[in-house]
């Protein structure tokens, strides 16, 4: 398995101290949340860019892409009814592209649920096909940029659209083109009827990208989910891609966080069958 963790879990470190600590605790990856670097993705400059990629090798690390794509963003809207502010998300989207891959990565988790609501008065098959709109407008950028855009489905207590893979995989059927492709999140997955190992297994082809947590929020090992049937399942569908390390609470403190997190992983790994 090849491990990664976001970024925003140290909160107020700077960069380079980050990559040095958590490639010092054996992650070989780091994900990125725009919103840590700037307002907006615009606002970073190449010179910006290729410095955080720069640091991060120098640690031994590899800045695998961003998440949290819109966060704290105004203005933008991937279902909004409004032909325009779908475009002006879009292009924003692009923007993001051209970022992660200046910065060494190729892919983006689009979760961001306040900026994919569904719009008030309209139905769920109205903002699939908001949401489609904005993405297919958004595709020959992506695909310029050398990124595959991943998209996240959350459970209801965060988001009201895109609740399940099976949701998810509706848009990415719509789209039908390899850069767009499924993230998939343990946090989120606990809220379906269906097991998490079994989602995994259901949707294994179309799986670029998986974010390790616990249904509390907080990091693998941390709460009451068992991530050996997890690993056991990824393992059995030969994923390829980074499992990434994405917390939601911070306590007790980044580094405790980051170090007993990657532990338990190896530690459910190493009791795989070889």
């Amino acid at each position: 398995m090849r491990y990664a963790i976001c970024n925003e879990t140290f909160e107020g470190w700077e960069h380079a101290r980050i990559c040095r600590t958590v490639a010092e605790l054996g992650y070989t990856g780091l994900e990125m949340a725009p919103f840590t670097l700037a307002p907006r993705i615009t606002d970073v400059t190449l010179a910006q860019r290729q410095k955080l990629r720069s640091e991060a090798e120098a640690a031994g690390l590899r800045i695998i892409g961003l998440h949290w794509l819109l966060a704290k963003t105004e203005g933008l809207q991937l279902t909004s009814p409004d032909a325009t502010v779908r475009q002006r998300t879009a292009d924003y989207i692009v923007e993001l592209a051209k970022a992660c891959r200046d910065m060494g990565g190729d892919l983006m988790v689009f979760g961001s649920p306040a900026q994919r609501r569904i719009p008030a008065g309209a139905a769920r098959e109205q903002a699939v096909d908001y949401s489609v709109d904005t993405f297919k407008r958004a595709l020959n950028g992506i695909v310029d940029a050398g990124v595959r855009l991943c998209l996240e489905p959350l459970a209801p207590a965060e988001a009201d659209f895109i609740q399940t893979a099976a949701e998810a995989c509706v848009i990415l059927d719509r789209i039908s083109h390899p850069n767009f492709v499924l993230h998939l999140d343990v946090k989120a997955m606990s809220s379906e009827a269906i097991s998490i190992p079994e989602l995994i297994k259901t949707h294994a082809a179309r799986t670029g990208h998986f974010h390790a947590n616990d249904a509390n929020r907080r990091g693998p090992g941390f709460g009451a989910v068992d991530f050996v049937p997890i690993f056991r399942a990824l393992k059995e569908t030969k994923y390829q891609g980074w499992v990434s390390v994405e917390v939601f609470d911070y306590t007790p403190d980044p580094v405790t966080i980051a170090r007993d997190s990657i532990r338990y992983m190896r530690e459910c790994v190493a009791r795989l069958p070889v």
